[in-house]
């Protein structure tokens, strides 16, 4: 496994230095992570893979603001979040404002209808509902999905979930997107449209994107791969395979 070189710290939109995570005490505690580094360029979509228990889930996480690290650093979108202890007491607003999220189930609101549940992320942090709707509309245009704006997601197709997922991740146009297995359940076609989304937005909205995956088909796809075993980190080049040379079929 060959490393190489990282990009700037000073132009990534991700930073994650020296991170541990402890869990438990004394006899009992186990070390989750015990020393990870990784940077992510705005822009980006890097992969990271690995083992049942190497430590993904939780350090998606930390990332999230979701659980508190037991010492490092972490810096999103140029802020520091996280520096051996919170930087913010508000990490519900710091989530809403500045990490996506984007999850194997989509997760949507099912009494709200697509254009809603794209735009309840903008209307909680304050913008005026009209707003909020034009962006959310903006976002499924985008994603080829605004025909399904008025649409129960019980009517959707799973690929067509998991696009208005997306487009709720961007909703705020987070600098940070941390997706968790976001093609498991979808087969080739619609796994590598899903990638070539998240590509096409990381660039569009300059977002730092980590890809949580197993799924061996979209390997190909990452310019770069973090592999983490045992609470550790190592990068390596992936192959980069173009995209659009990848059956580019749009999910249904």
């Amino acid at each position: 496994m060959t490393s190489i070189i990282q990009p700037s710290i000073r132009q990534a939109g991700i930073v994650v230095q020296r991170l541990r995570k402890v869990y438990g005490r004394g006899d009992t505690a186990v070390e989750a992570l015990k020393s990870v580094d990784m940077v992510v360029c705005p822009g980006e979509v890097v992969g990271l893979v690995g083992p049942s228990g190497s430590g993904k889930s939780t350090l998606l996480k930390c990332l999230g603001a979701i659980i508190e690290p037991t010492s490092g650093r972490m810096v999103l979108g140029g802020n520091t979040l996280y520096d051996n202890a919170w930087k913010t007491k508000d990490l519900r607003t710091l989530r809403r404002d500045n990490i996506g999220f984007v999850f194997q189930a989509p997760y949507l609101i099912p009494f709200l209808d697509v254009t809603d549940n794209v735009a309840l992320l903008p209307m909680l942090a304050g913008m005026p509902n009209s707003l909020a709707r034009a962006r959310a509309l903006e976002l499924l245009k985008e994603l080829d999905v605004a025909h399904r704006a008025k649409a129960e997601p019980s009517q959707l197709s799973g690929g067509e979930q998991q696009r208005v997922s997306i487009a709720r991740a961007l909703a705020n146009r987070p600098p940070v997107i941390l997706a968790d297995e976001p093609t498991a359940p979808l087969n080739s076609e619609r796994a590598l449209a899903v990638m070539r989304i998240l590509n096409r937005m990381a660039i569009q909205y300059q977002a730092a994107v980590i890809v949580v995956t197993h799924d061996e088909k979209i390997i190909p796809t990452f310019k770069r791969i973090y592999h983490i075993r045992e609470g550790r980190t190592m990068e390596e080049a992936g192959e980069g395979r173009s995209l659009d040379q990848m059956r580019p079929t749009l999910p249904s």
